[in-house]
């Protein structure tokens, strides 16, 4: 198979209420997949929606802030966790169609949230991504991710992977997966701005694969709409109410080529954006750059990645 159909749905999530944007996103994907779509990807947690208060609201990080407090509680009690048959309809959805869908999430472990981007593949487990790096503000809220989630889904069609937003500015982990030979990979953003969409085309470029850069679009309305979809909160509501402005998700998405160039393009609003790649490009574009391979100087340059969990705990009897 050289040919493939893929979609991003760029789209506003409902943020905090989970299972509402489980609803959302099965709906979506299955629209897509009903077009032809064989890969479907969505933003940055389009599951709880991403947390953009901590950039957005005045105060959100002061220290025992109570708006922000209510919000972490919120995300805790709504995040998706191992085995949640919440998400199941996602998995049947690929498992009927054969489609993969790539998803961002809130994600506990214990008593930590992780952002996750989780692939859904016919037939198979999630594959989980977690984000290595939270950023900034983000490490408020969640937790580093560790080797143990670095890695792709190999479909008849060609391997898959996935890295969530200011991870595609470490070069240590765009080389550990360019190792694992990518044909498209999932650029998972909040939004897709100038900055990302360049990085975006620069990893396609690096690493000769398709890249769907996946954003979301998202209003403050739509975080207050969520709030009340997840038990509301006064403080939470007093804190969201001081962001100024409305629109602060603006999708952007896009869809790029081997050689960095621009197949597809979104705008701002809500819409599912498609294109047809041909794989067969990938093998072409090796030809004059390979950085895995005869860019790679093994002699002089080396890379070990830990793939072990890092759980933090051991018992022993």
């Amino acid at each position: 198979m050289t040919k493939l159909n893929v979609a991003i749905c760029q789209a506003a999530p409902v943020p905090l209420a989970v299972s509402d944007g489980i609803d959302k996103a099965v709906r979506l994907a299955r629209e897509a997949i009903a077009d032809g779509a064989q890969l479907v990807a969505f933003g940055e947690t389009f599951l709880g929606g991403y947390p953009l208060w901590l950039d957005e609201a005045p105060g959100a990080a002061l220290w025992d802030h109570t708006g922000s407090k209510a919000l972490h509680r919120i995300l805790m009690e709504q995040a998706v966790v191992a085995g949640d048959e919440r998400l199941l309809p996602l998995q049947e959805l690929a498992d009927e169609s054969g489609a993969v869908i790539s998803i961002g999430a809130h994600e506990r472990v214990r008593q930590s949230l992780y952002n996750n981007q989780m692939t859904f593949r016919p037939g198979l487990p999630v594959l989980d991504h977690r984000k290595l790096v939270p950023t900034h503000g983000e490490r408020l809220i969640w937790m580093r991710g560790d080797g143990s989630t670095l890695g792709v889904h190999q479909a008849e069609w060609g391997i898959v992977g996935s890295l969530i937003c200011w991870e595609h500015w470490m070069p240590l982990a765009r080389a550990a997966m360019h190792n694992l030979g990518e044909s498209i990979h999932v650029a998972a953003w909040p939004t897709v701005r100038e900055s990302y969409a360049i990085s975006s085309r620069h990893y396609a470029m690096e690493g000769r694969c398709f890249v769907l850069a996946a954003g979301l679009v998202q209003s403050k309305d739509d975080v207050l709409d969520g709030l009340e979809r997840a038990g509301g909160s006064s403080e939470a509501r007093e804190l969201l109410e001081a962001i100024p402005g409305d629109v602060l998700n603006a999708g952007g998405s896009l869809i790029a080529a081997p050689d960095a160039s621009v197949i597809a393009q979104a705008g701002a609003g809500e819409e599912t954006l498609f294109a047809e790649l041909d794989l067969s490009l990938r093998d072409e574009s090796l030809a004059s750059l390979d950085t895995d391979g005869h860019y790679s100087r093994p002699d002089v340059f080396e890379l070990s990645v830990d793939t072990r969990a890092k759980d933090g705990v051991t018992w022993r009897d």
